[in-house]
């Protein structure tokens, strides 16, 4: 008998928290911290679409209602990748 995975793997991620400061995320056997300082993209949404994340391959993290693509390297390191999102204000 040939056992075979149908569809796309796409491994186990859970927000565990969100504070003030920001999102906790468990992978595997690791905990993250997501900083709303450092990542400014999560801060001002839903928990809906905060919780709605997804781990396709090992340490790459993906939120399809943000189109936001994180690594384990850039929420552990952010001082590595100095580009932020910046909101712009409009007027009337």
């Amino acid at each position: 008998m040939n056992s075979q995975a149908l569809g796309k793997s796409i491994s186990e991620v859970e927000v565990t928290n969100i504070s003030n400061q920001g999102i906790w995320l468990l992978t595997g056997e690791k905990e993250l911290f997501i900083s709303f300082e450092e990542f400014p993209w999560f801060k001002n949404v839903t928990v809906e679409k905060i919780l709605n994340v997804e781990e396709p391959t090992p340490g790459h993290f993906y939120w399809p209602d943000l189109d936001v693509d994180l690594d384990t390297e850039s929420i552990e390191h952010p001082e590595r990748f100095p580009l932020k999102s910046k909101y712009r204000i409009t007027s009337g």
